[in-house]
């Protein structure tokens, strides 16, 4: 037992050293699945060929040649050089290594790092599909969520990892061409796609580009002024539930184990009456319960995916404040917004007194980036919310801001440009959603 539990901490330390060693760039790609050929392809980043006299050299399209290295950079690649090379993993030791706790490191690795070892060798390429590796990954409690964002008026989706500050654009093959399709829900490592035209619901991994598309529902003849998604239980293996809500209140719900749409009954006539939907806030979901953000009055509705309550709390909105979304953390709802005062706008959080019924300020965006946004008539859209981390932008005439916070952490970070090109026009992202990545989530 002893004897296993050291060559586990063995391979831990060698995928470790290989993960930081500078010989492997982390940030160049991360291989997406073809489902239609079945090869690996690199479909995040844009490489350029550039042939000259010897061997071709492969240059990042964005970025330019390396810089001279300095002394100390020399000096510990030396010393990385000489500990691979001291150590090395004996044959007779490793050939009869348990399968299943190789599984169990690989589903811990991160989940670009995984892609890269999945281009190892064949057997690794089919841990995918792998039933024993599936559990081994439902074991992984997923922290960092992804952003899936894109465009109002085209669809080129691109996906962001906060970790590595990286974007990748994969190619949704399975979508006809020219469809706008919008992400208007997530559960897991599973995204809701909407298709603007035809009122149709895809589902799919954006990791593996695995879809699903949906039945149509009865009577749906208006665009949803909400879509809701929760799973039916940790992971997306024991299903999910989707539910359509019109402005009229007239709802459905899908069950993914079913395959089919139901109308569970109507919404009360309280608040039936009043409901009037921010479109600009997504749906939130803690537990089996969504909430959405209603205006005219300023309140706050929630409906329990499983017992089919629905619920009303008025709660007035903070003073000067102009675009707004619902956000949440740790079970705790939270209210992101701008506040425009005079020729000053501001990004501020407010999470909700459960006692009041009240939103009390907990942090707001660093003053100085907040004078970028002086005397501009600024707009804000909620690019994603999972585990405490939110995406937003921040949009004026001639500009797009990306940034996250972290809640827990009280902390703002800028997020690097993403632009989308189509029939030569510039697009800038505009909407998305978050998802914690998954890559053995099927829809």
């Amino acid at each position: 037992m002893a004897a296993g539990e050291a060559m586990l901490r063995q391979l831990i330390r060698q995928i470790k050293e290989l993960y930081a060693s500078p010989s492997l760039d982390r940030n160049q790609r991360c291989y997406m699945l073809n489902l239609e050929c079945n090869v690996m392809e690199d479909s995040l980043s844009d490489l350029m060929v550039e042939r000259q006299s010897g061997a071709p050299k492969l240059l990042d399209a964005d970025k330019s040649p390396p810089a001279k290295k300095t002394r100390s950079e020399k000096g510990c690649e030396k010393l990385i050089s000489a500990s691979s090379s001291i150590e090395v993993m004996d044959e007779q030791i490793w050939k009869d290594f348990p399968e299943d706790l190789i599984e169990a490191v690989i589903a811990r690795l991160p989940t670009a790092t995984f892609f890269q070892f999945r281009s190892v060798c064949r057997k690794w390429n089919s841990l995918i599909i792998s039933p024993r590796f599936s559990e081994q990954c439902s074991d992984v409690l997923r922290v960092n969520p992804w952003f899936f964002t894109n465009h109002k008026h085209v669809f080129t989706g691109a996906i962001y990892d906060p970790s590595l500050k990286k974007w990748y654009h994969p190619v949704f093959q399975f979508l006809p061409e020219r469809m706008v399709t919008l992400p208007v829900a997530s559960a897991g490592g599973l995204i809701c796609l909407w298709d603007v035209k035809h009122l149709n619901l895809y589902v799919c991994n954006p990791l593996t580009l695995s879809f699903k598309k949906l039945p149509l529902g009865s009577n749906r003849r208006l665009a949803p002024a909400a879509v809701g998604m929760i799973l039916n239980g940790r992971t997306a293996s024991s299903g999910y539930k989707l539910m359509w809500l019109e402005f009229n209140g007239d709802h459905q719900i899908y069950d993914s184990l079913q395959n089919t749409w139901t109308c569970p009954g109507i919404v009360p006539p309280s608040i039936k009456h009043q409901l009037s939907l921010n479109l600009r806030s997504p749906s939130i979901s803690i537990g089996s319960t969504l909430y959405f953000m209603s205006d005219n009055p300023d309140n706050v509705v929630s409906y329990d995916m499983v017992s089919g309550v629905w619920k009303q709390f008025l709660v007035p909105s903070p003073k000067h404040l102009t675009d707004h979304t619902l956000a949440e953390c740790g079970g705790q709802l939270l209210l992101v917004g701008l506040l425009s005062k005079n020729a000053a706008t501001c990004v501020c959080v407010w999470e909700l007194q459960k006692m009041t019924l009240l939103w009390k300020e907990v942090d707001r965006m660093p003053n100085i980036w907040c004078l970028e946004f002086y005397g501009k008539d600024v707009t804000m859209s909620c690019l994603g919310n999972r585990g405490g981390l939110l995406m937003l932008s921040l949009r004026s005439r001639r500009m797009n801001r990306l940034v996250t916070f972290d809640v827990s952490k009280r902390e703002w970070q800028r997020v690097p440009d993403c632009s989308f090109y189509h029939d030569s026009m510039r697009y800038w992202t505009a909407v998305g959603t978050s998802f914690f990545p998954c890559p053995i989530a099927l829809p």
